[in-house]
Protein backbone atom coordinates (compact mmCIF):
# COMPACT_ATOMS: atom_id res chain seq x y z
CA UNK A 1 0.00 0.00 0.00
CA UNK A 2 1.36 3.44 -0.94
CA UNK A 3 2.07 6.08 1.67
CA UNK A 4 2.65 9.80 1.80
CA UNK A 5 6.44 9.41 1.55
CA UNK A 6 6.09 7.44 -1.71
CA UNK A 7 3.91 10.23 -3.08
CA UNK A 8 6.53 12.82 -2.07
CA UNK A 9 9.36 10.85 -3.72
CA UNK A 10 7.44 10.40 -6.98
CA UNK A 11 6.41 14.06 -7.11
CA UNK A 12 9.92 15.23 -6.19
CA UNK A 13 8.73 17.25 -3.21
CA UNK A 14 8.86 17.00 0.57
CA UNK A 15 6.36 15.12 2.72
CA UNK A 16 5.38 18.49 4.19
CA UNK A 17 4.48 19.76 0.71
CA UNK A 18 2.25 16.75 0.05
CA UNK A 19 0.57 17.31 3.41
CA UNK A 20 0.08 21.00 2.64
CA UNK A 21 -1.39 20.14 -0.75
CA UNK A 22 -3.95 17.92 0.94
CA UNK A 23 -4.78 20.36 3.73
CA UNK A 24 -4.39 23.80 2.15
CA UNK A 25 -4.08 23.42 -1.63
CA UNK A 26 -4.48 27.18 -2.18
CA UNK A 27 -1.10 27.71 -0.46
CA UNK A 28 0.68 25.47 -2.98
CA UNK A 29 1.67 26.68 -6.45
CA UNK A 30 -0.42 25.24 -9.31
CA UNK A 31 2.66 23.52 -10.78
CA UNK A 32 3.56 21.77 -7.53
CA UNK A 33 -0.09 20.95 -6.83
CA UNK A 34 -0.36 19.30 -10.24
CA UNK A 35 2.74 17.15 -9.59
CA UNK A 36 1.43 16.00 -6.22
CA UNK A 37 -2.04 15.28 -7.58
CA UNK A 38 -0.54 13.27 -10.45
CA UNK A 39 1.59 11.24 -8.02
CA UNK A 40 -1.43 10.53 -5.83
CA UNK A 41 -3.34 9.21 -8.82
CA UNK A 42 -0.42 7.09 -10.11
CA UNK A 43 0.13 5.47 -6.73
CA UNK A 44 -3.60 5.27 -5.94
CA UNK A 45 -2.78 6.87 -2.59
CA UNK A 46 -5.70 7.07 -0.15
CA UNK A 47 -4.94 9.71 2.48
CA UNK A 48 -6.34 9.34 5.97
CA UNK A 49 -8.99 12.03 5.65
CA UNK A 50 -9.85 11.93 9.34
CA UNK A 51 -6.22 12.69 10.18
CA UNK A 52 -6.10 15.47 7.58
CA UNK A 53 -9.22 17.06 9.05
CA UNK A 54 -7.90 16.74 12.59
CA UNK A 55 -4.58 18.40 11.72
CA UNK A 56 -6.20 21.21 9.75
CA UNK A 57 -8.87 21.92 12.35
CA UNK A 58 -11.51 21.74 9.61
CA UNK A 59 -14.35 19.29 9.01
CA UNK A 60 -14.75 20.10 5.30
CA UNK A 61 -18.50 19.82 5.89
CA UNK A 62 -21.00 22.51 4.89
CA UNK A 63 -24.56 22.53 6.26
CA UNK A 64 -27.16 23.51 3.65
CA UNK A 65 -30.49 24.67 5.09
CA UNK A 66 -33.20 23.96 2.49
CA UNK A 67 -36.77 25.18 3.21
CA UNK A 68 -38.13 22.20 1.27
CA UNK A 69 -36.27 19.66 -0.83
CA UNK A 70 -39.51 19.04 -2.74
CA UNK A 71 -39.06 22.38 -4.51
CA UNK A 72 -37.67 21.67 -7.99
CA UNK A 73 -35.81 24.99 -8.14
CA UNK A 74 -33.92 24.21 -4.94
CA UNK A 75 -32.91 20.84 -6.38
CA UNK A 76 -31.09 22.65 -9.16
CA UNK A 77 -29.44 25.04 -6.69
CA UNK A 78 -28.21 22.08 -4.64
CA UNK A 79 -26.76 20.47 -7.76
CA UNK A 80 -24.67 23.59 -8.37
CA UNK A 81 -23.54 23.56 -4.74
CA UNK A 82 -22.55 19.92 -4.84
CA UNK A 83 -20.30 20.33 -7.87
CA UNK A 84 -18.60 23.44 -6.45
CA UNK A 85 -18.14 21.87 -3.01
CA UNK A 86 -16.68 18.64 -4.41
CA UNK A 87 -14.16 20.61 -6.44
CA UNK A 88 -12.86 22.16 -3.19
CA UNK A 89 -12.94 18.93 -1.17
CA UNK A 90 -16.06 19.78 0.83
CA UNK A 91 -19.12 17.63 1.55
CA UNK A 92 -22.67 18.94 1.89
CA UNK A 93 -25.00 18.09 4.77
CA UNK A 94 -28.51 18.79 3.47
CA UNK A 95 -31.23 19.66 5.98
CA UNK A 96 -34.89 19.73 4.90
CA UNK A 97 -35.93 22.39 7.42
CA UNK A 98 -39.50 23.06 6.26
CA UNK A 99 -38.76 26.67 7.15
CA UNK A 100 -38.66 25.91 10.87
CA UNK A 101 -36.53 28.37 12.89
CA UNK A 102 -35.66 25.90 15.65
CA UNK A 103 -34.52 23.25 13.19
CA UNK A 104 -32.27 25.72 11.39
CA UNK A 105 -30.77 27.01 14.64
CA UNK A 106 -30.10 23.44 15.78
CA UNK A 107 -28.12 22.55 12.65
CA UNK A 108 -26.30 25.89 12.52
CA UNK A 109 -24.86 25.01 15.94
CA UNK A 110 -22.88 22.25 14.22
CA UNK A 111 -20.41 24.99 13.28
CA UNK A 112 -19.83 25.86 16.95
CA UNK A 113 -19.44 22.19 17.92
CA UNK A 114 -16.84 21.59 15.17
CA UNK A 115 -19.09 19.28 13.16
CA UNK A 116 -19.25 21.65 10.18
CA UNK A 117 -17.29 24.66 8.92
CA UNK A 118 -20.09 26.83 7.58
CA UNK A 119 -23.71 27.17 6.50
CA UNK A 120 -25.56 28.00 3.29
CA UNK A 121 -29.01 29.33 4.14
CA UNK A 122 -31.66 29.36 1.39
CA UNK A 123 -34.28 31.46 3.13
CA UNK A 124 -34.38 34.86 4.83
CA UNK A 125 -33.57 33.84 8.39
CA UNK A 126 -30.38 34.10 10.45
CA UNK A 127 -29.96 30.70 12.21
CA UNK A 128 -27.09 31.93 14.40
CA UNK A 129 -27.51 33.65 17.74
CA UNK A 130 -25.57 36.64 16.47
CA UNK A 131 -27.72 39.49 15.21
CA UNK A 132 -26.87 40.89 11.76
CA UNK A 133 -24.50 43.85 12.10
CA UNK A 134 -22.15 45.58 9.71
CA UNK A 135 -19.67 46.07 12.55
CA UNK A 136 -19.13 42.42 13.48
CA UNK A 137 -17.01 39.77 11.81
CA UNK A 138 -18.74 37.90 9.01
CA UNK A 139 -20.91 34.97 10.01
CA UNK A 140 -19.69 31.59 8.65
CA UNK A 141 -22.67 31.64 6.33
CA UNK A 142 -23.87 32.61 2.87
CA UNK A 143 -27.53 33.57 2.39
CA UNK A 144 -28.77 32.66 -1.09
CA UNK A 145 -32.00 32.81 -3.13
CA UNK A 146 -34.31 34.35 -0.50
CA UNK A 147 -32.09 36.77 1.40
CA UNK A 148 -32.26 38.97 4.47
CA UNK A 149 -32.23 42.73 4.00
CA UNK A 150 -29.06 43.24 6.06
CA UNK A 151 -27.31 39.98 6.88
CA UNK A 152 -23.74 40.02 8.14
CA UNK A 153 -22.67 37.53 5.50
CA UNK A 154 -22.38 37.36 1.70
CA UNK A 155 -25.62 37.02 -0.27
CA UNK A 156 -26.56 35.64 -3.68
CA UNK A 157 -29.85 36.82 -5.11
CA UNK A 158 -31.78 37.87 -8.19
CA UNK A 159 -33.13 41.33 -8.94
CA UNK A 160 -36.63 40.03 -8.24
CA UNK A 161 -38.22 43.45 -8.50
CA UNK A 162 -36.84 44.11 -11.98
CA UNK A 163 -37.65 40.58 -13.11
CA UNK A 164 -41.28 40.94 -12.00
CA UNK A 165 -41.45 44.28 -13.78
CA UNK A 166 -40.21 42.64 -16.99
CA UNK A 167 -42.86 39.90 -16.80
CA UNK A 168 -45.66 42.38 -16.08
CA UNK A 169 -44.49 44.56 -18.96
CA UNK A 170 -44.64 41.48 -21.21
CA UNK A 171 -48.28 40.92 -20.28
CA UNK A 172 -49.15 44.60 -20.73
CA UNK A 173 -47.52 44.61 -24.17
CA UNK A 174 -49.85 41.74 -25.10
CA UNK A 175 -52.81 44.03 -24.30
CA UNK A 176 -53.62 42.81 -20.79
CA UNK A 177 -54.86 45.47 -18.39
CA UNK A 178 -56.63 43.28 -15.82
CA UNK A 179 -53.82 41.12 -14.44
CA UNK A 180 -54.21 39.01 -11.33
CA UNK A 181 -51.23 37.97 -9.22
CA UNK A 182 -50.88 34.70 -7.32
CA UNK A 183 -48.45 35.60 -4.55
CA UNK A 184 -45.92 33.69 -2.48
CA UNK A 185 -45.81 33.57 1.35
CA UNK A 186 -46.63 36.91 2.96
CA UNK A 187 -43.40 37.09 4.98
CA UNK A 188 -41.10 36.23 2.07
CA UNK A 189 -38.82 38.97 0.67
CA UNK A 190 -39.37 37.33 -2.73
CA UNK A 191 -43.10 38.05 -2.48
CA UNK A 192 -42.42 41.63 -1.44
CA UNK A 193 -39.92 42.35 -4.23
CA UNK A 194 -42.00 40.70 -6.95
CA UNK A 195 -45.07 42.62 -5.81
CA UNK A 196 -43.11 45.87 -6.02
CA UNK A 197 -41.97 45.03 -9.55
CA UNK A 198 -45.54 44.24 -10.54
CA UNK A 199 -46.73 47.59 -9.21
CA UNK A 200 -43.84 49.43 -10.92
CA UNK A 201 -44.93 48.14 -14.33
CA UNK A 202 -48.59 48.99 -13.72
CA UNK A 203 -47.69 52.53 -12.68
CA UNK A 204 -45.52 53.17 -15.72
CA UNK A 205 -48.32 51.87 -17.98
CA UNK A 206 -50.91 54.04 -16.25
CA UNK A 207 -52.88 51.01 -15.02
CA UNK A 208 -54.63 50.85 -11.67
CA UNK A 209 -53.47 48.43 -8.98
CA UNK A 210 -56.41 46.36 -7.75
CA UNK A 211 -56.09 44.64 -4.40
CA UNK A 212 -59.02 42.36 -5.27
CA UNK A 213 -56.84 40.77 -7.98
CA UNK A 214 -54.16 39.72 -5.46
CA UNK A 215 -54.43 36.09 -4.30
CA UNK A 216 -52.36 34.52 -1.49
CA UNK A 217 -50.27 31.42 -2.14
CA UNK A 218 -47.22 29.61 -0.79
CA UNK A 219 -45.19 28.61 -3.87
CA UNK A 220 -46.80 25.13 -4.07
CA UNK A 221 -48.78 23.52 -6.89
CA UNK A 222 -51.80 23.22 -4.62
CA UNK A 223 -51.82 26.90 -3.67
CA UNK A 224 -51.79 27.86 -7.35
CA UNK A 225 -54.70 25.52 -7.99
CA UNK A 226 -56.63 26.98 -5.03
CA UNK A 227 -55.93 30.57 -6.05
CA UNK A 228 -57.29 29.84 -9.52
CA UNK A 229 -60.34 28.24 -7.92
CA UNK A 230 -60.98 31.39 -5.86
CA UNK A 231 -60.55 33.58 -8.93
CA UNK A 232 -63.08 31.48 -10.82
CA UNK A 233 -65.54 31.57 -7.90
CA UNK A 234 -65.35 35.37 -7.68
CA UNK A 235 -65.82 35.75 -11.46
CA UNK A 236 -63.55 38.78 -11.65
CA UNK A 237 -62.82 40.33 -15.08
CA UNK A 238 -59.26 39.06 -15.58
CA UNK A 239 -57.38 38.23 -18.78
CA UNK A 240 -53.98 37.24 -17.36
CA UNK A 241 -52.41 35.82 -14.21
CA UNK A 242 -48.82 36.39 -13.07
CA UNK A 243 -47.83 33.62 -10.64
CA UNK A 244 -44.81 34.29 -8.43
CA UNK A 245 -43.35 30.86 -9.17
CA UNK A 246 -43.77 28.11 -11.75
CA UNK A 247 -45.31 25.54 -9.45
CA UNK A 248 -48.23 27.85 -8.66
CA UNK A 249 -48.59 28.61 -12.38
CA UNK A 250 -48.81 24.91 -13.23
CA UNK A 251 -51.43 24.40 -10.52
CA UNK A 252 -53.40 27.37 -11.84
CA UNK A 253 -53.34 26.10 -15.43
CA UNK A 254 -54.68 22.75 -14.21
CA UNK A 255 -57.66 24.43 -12.49
CA UNK A 256 -58.39 26.74 -15.41
CA UNK A 257 -58.46 23.81 -17.82
CA UNK A 258 -60.75 21.88 -15.51
CA UNK A 259 -63.13 24.86 -15.73
CA UNK A 260 -63.10 24.60 -19.52
CA UNK A 261 -60.88 27.64 -20.08
CA UNK A 262 -58.28 27.80 -22.82
CA UNK A 263 -54.75 28.98 -22.04
CA UNK A 264 -53.85 31.50 -23.44
CA UNK A 265 -56.91 32.19 -25.61
CA UNK A 266 -59.21 32.84 -22.62
CA UNK A 267 -56.61 33.61 -19.97
CA UNK A 268 -52.82 33.96 -20.08
CA UNK A 269 -50.68 32.47 -17.30
CA UNK A 270 -47.04 33.24 -16.50
CA UNK A 271 -44.65 31.96 -13.84
CA UNK A 272 -41.23 32.55 -12.32
CA UNK A 273 -38.15 30.25 -12.01
CA UNK A 274 -38.10 28.26 -15.29
CA UNK A 275 -38.13 24.84 -13.67
CA UNK A 276 -37.75 21.86 -16.01
CA UNK A 277 -41.50 21.18 -16.06
CA UNK A 278 -42.19 24.68 -17.40
CA UNK A 279 -41.11 23.74 -20.93
CA UNK A 280 -43.23 20.57 -20.91
CA UNK A 281 -46.49 21.87 -19.44
CA UNK A 282 -49.58 22.20 -21.62
CA UNK A 283 -49.13 24.80 -22.93
CA UNK A 284 -45.41 25.47 -22.29
CA UNK A 285 -45.09 28.11 -19.60
CA UNK A 286 -43.91 31.69 -20.04
CA UNK A 287 -41.60 32.39 -17.12
CA UNK A 288 -38.57 34.14 -15.67
CA UNK A 289 -35.43 32.00 -15.94
CA UNK A 290 -33.08 32.08 -12.96
CA UNK A 291 -29.56 30.60 -13.12
CA UNK A 292 -30.29 28.07 -10.36
CA UNK A 293 -27.06 26.09 -10.60
CA UNK A 294 -25.08 29.33 -10.58
CA UNK A 295 -26.84 30.31 -7.33
CA UNK A 296 -25.46 27.15 -5.73
CA UNK A 297 -21.98 27.40 -7.20
CA UNK A 298 -21.61 31.07 -6.26
CA UNK A 299 -22.87 30.48 -2.71
CA UNK A 300 -20.32 27.72 -2.07
CA UNK A 301 -17.41 29.71 -3.52
CA UNK A 302 -18.33 32.76 -1.44
CA UNK A 303 -18.58 30.65 1.72
CA UNK A 304 -15.20 29.01 1.14
CA UNK A 305 -13.68 32.48 0.70
CA UNK A 306 -15.15 33.45 4.07
CA UNK A 307 -13.85 30.26 5.72
CA UNK A 308 -10.36 30.87 4.29
CA UNK A 309 -10.35 34.46 5.49
CA UNK A 310 -10.25 35.82 1.93
CA UNK A 311 -13.52 37.72 2.26
CA UNK A 312 -13.74 40.50 4.85
CA UNK A 313 -17.03 42.11 3.84
CA UNK A 314 -20.58 40.96 3.14
CA UNK A 315 -20.53 40.84 -0.65
CA UNK A 316 -23.86 41.06 -2.45
CA UNK A 317 -23.95 39.10 -5.71
CA UNK A 318 -26.97 39.70 -7.96
CA UNK A 319 -27.38 37.18 -10.77
CA UNK A 320 -29.05 37.89 -14.14
CA UNK A 321 -32.48 36.74 -15.32
CA UNK A 322 -34.12 36.07 -18.67
CA UNK A 323 -37.75 36.35 -19.68
CA UNK A 324 -38.68 33.16 -21.53
CA UNK A 325 -41.82 33.71 -23.61
CA UNK A 326 -43.68 30.48 -24.42
CA UNK A 327 -47.23 29.58 -25.39
CA UNK A 328 -49.03 30.12 -22.05
CA UNK A 329 -49.27 33.87 -22.73
CA UNK A 330 -50.92 35.49 -25.71
CA UNK A 331 -52.90 38.57 -26.81
CA UNK A 332 -55.62 39.67 -24.42
CA UNK A 333 -59.14 38.65 -25.48
CA UNK A 334 -61.42 41.54 -26.42
CA UNK A 335 -63.74 40.63 -23.54
CA UNK A 336 -62.60 39.11 -20.24
CA UNK A 337 -63.83 35.55 -19.83
CA UNK A 338 -67.03 34.94 -17.88
CA UNK A 339 -66.07 32.23 -15.40
CA UNK A 340 -69.71 31.37 -14.62
CA UNK A 341 -70.56 30.23 -18.13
Amino acid sequence: MSNIRAVADLAGVSVATVSRTLQQPDLVSPKTRAKVTSAIKQLDYKPNLMAVKFRSGKTYNIVVLVPTVANVFFARVIRGMQEAAAAEGYALLLVNTMGDDDTEQKYAKMVHTSQADGVVQLRAFNPFDEAPSDNDDLLPMVNACEVLDAPNCPTVSLDNRRAATAMTEHLIELGHSRIAMFKGPKASPLTRERMLGFKDALQVAGLAYCEELMFAGDFTLHSGYEAADRLIAQNLPVTAVFCENDEMALGAICRFKEAGLRVPEDISVSGFDNIAFANYSDPPLTTIAQPAEEFGETAINLLIDVLKGKSKRAMKVILPFDLVARKSTGPAPKTPVNFTQ
